[in-house]
């Protein structure tokens, strides 16, 4: 039977083939992302304009979804924001605006989604190799990295937390994928994956993951970064 997906960032990369993929597979998709035109004509997708920096859109975004279905069964939180800069140049803003996306949007996101939730459902949060402790690191991702790896430990506590009553949460750590946001960083890059790829091993993993693991970081890489 098709479940009910929430899925950030979905308007290139890894999120927009994750819509293709699940939907293709029969799946209710509701794709979040400030930009909803790439998603808005697939056919099982709602697509919806979604700023994951303003919890009142946030907020207005899970109850017009709840206004159509009764649960979410898979929540993927994979919207990122990547600054590449020296230290030294990285402003307020630039690590605000990081960790606004990378962590205070996923949780207030979760937050929002979780009592639509059953206990059989499951949550994936995508971070990065980078913010894995004791994984190559690369100049110009202090803001990128450390975000990231606030997001690895806040699945690890929430999976504590709700393991009697669930749902499960899990975090991929991602390395290198050949994706928009990759080559603006990274330009002239060539990553072993390709975004299609990465997004069928993600959809694999939200479906049945959760049947073998609660709060785990599992490194998705062929490569570092």
């Amino acid at each position: 039977m098709g479940k009910n997906i929430i899925i950030t960032g979905t308007s290139r990369g890894i999120g927009l083939e994750l819509v293709k993929q699940f939907t293709a597979d029969g799946h209710r998709v509701f794709a979040l992302s400030r930009n909803d035109a790439p998603t808005a004509s697939i056919i099982g997708c709602s697509s919806i304009s979604c700023d994951l920096t303003i919890e009142d859109q946030i907020q207005t975004s899970v109850a017009q979804i709840l206004s159509e279905v009764d649960q979410i069964d898979i929540l993927i939180n994979n919207s990122g924001l990547l600054v590449n800069k020296p230290f030294g140049e990285l402003t307020a803003i630039d690590w605000l605006q990081s960790y606004s996306v990378n962590v205070f949007g996923v949780a207030l996101l979760t937050q929002a989604v979780l009592p639509a939730m059953p206990k059989d459902g499951h949550v994936v949060n995508v971070s990065s190799m980078g913010g894995i402790m004791g994984s190559a690191k690369f100049p110009g991702l202090t803001a990128y990295s450390s975000s990231k790896g606030a997001l690895i430990t806040m699945t690890e506590v929430l999976a504590e937390e709700f393991k009697e009553s669930g749902p499960s949460f899990n975090v991929l750590a991602l390395g290198a994928v050949q994706t928009e946001m990759l080559e603006a960083a990274f330009p002239g890059y060539q990553a072993p994956i390709t975004a299609a790829q990465m997004a069928d091993y993600i959809k694999t993993f939200a479906l049945s993951g959760n049947t073998m693991y609660n709060g785990k970081v599992l490194p998705v890489s062929s490569s570092t970064p």
